[in-house]
């Protein structure tokens, strides 16, 4: 009786090793899954940032385009502005210099016409 007692016995602590077992393969593959179920997720989502990245890296490359476009036109309209500027100027003063030239050419004709008429006078 003692053999058939062991033996039940044997065997109750075979059956609960087997069963412990299992459930630590059943629980060691949820784990798997779930590890492999989350690495899915967190590359996705490395995969969706990236996206993201890439979008927002292309919306400042053309803000940055459409800046520097806006600066070329400001400083282009500025150059305009200026050399417009310079020769209206440069007409001012040639038209200045033409005019006082004008009035010496006068005012040393009528010079020349009093110092003639003061020498027509003293002959």
């Amino acid at each position: 009786m003692k053999k058939v007692l062991l033996a039940i016995l044997a065997l109750s602590m075979t059956t609960s090793v087997l069963v412990s077992c299992k459930e630590a393969t059943k629980k060691a593959k949820d784990a798997a899954e779930a590890t492999e179920n989350a690495l899915e997720e967190a590359g996705e989502n490395l995969k969706e940032a990236g996206k993201d990245l890439k979008d927002a890296a292309n919306e400042a490359g053309e803000e940055l385009k459409e800046a520097g476009e806006q600066a070329m036109d400001s400083i282009k309209k500025t150059g305009e502005a200026t050399m417009d500027k310079a020769k209206e100027m440069g007409e001012d003063a040639k038209d200045a210099v033409k005019e006082a030239g004008d009035d010496m050419k006068g005012t040393a004709n009528k010079i020349a016409k009093e110092v003639e008429e003061v020498t027509d006078d003293n002959r």
